[in-house]
């Protein structure tokens, strides 16, 4: 079964473009391929990217516990 693909431009640095197209030849696969995965990953990089929520609370309570000796640290 083929899968659904849609058309979209855009304008890509050309020392980017041409490293893709050199990984392209080099790993045997299309060039779109290429940008699928590179697209994926940065999809999935980004939905990462937050911290989850019980990190964030054990370092906000740490700061409003140790945030004066945080700074003392720090200096």
């Amino acid at each position: 079964m083929a899968q659904l693909r849609e058309k979209f431009a855009t304008q890509v640095d050309p020392q980017i473009l041409a490293t893709l197209r050199v990984m392209a030849q080099t790993e045997g696969r299309q060039l779109q391929a290429l940008v699928d995965e590179a697209l994926a990953d940065l999809i999935e990089k980004r939905k990462n990217a937050s911290p989850r929520r019980h990190v964030m609370q054990a370092y906000l309570a740490s700061h409003e516990k140790y945030g004066e000796l945080y700074k003392k640290l720090a200096q």
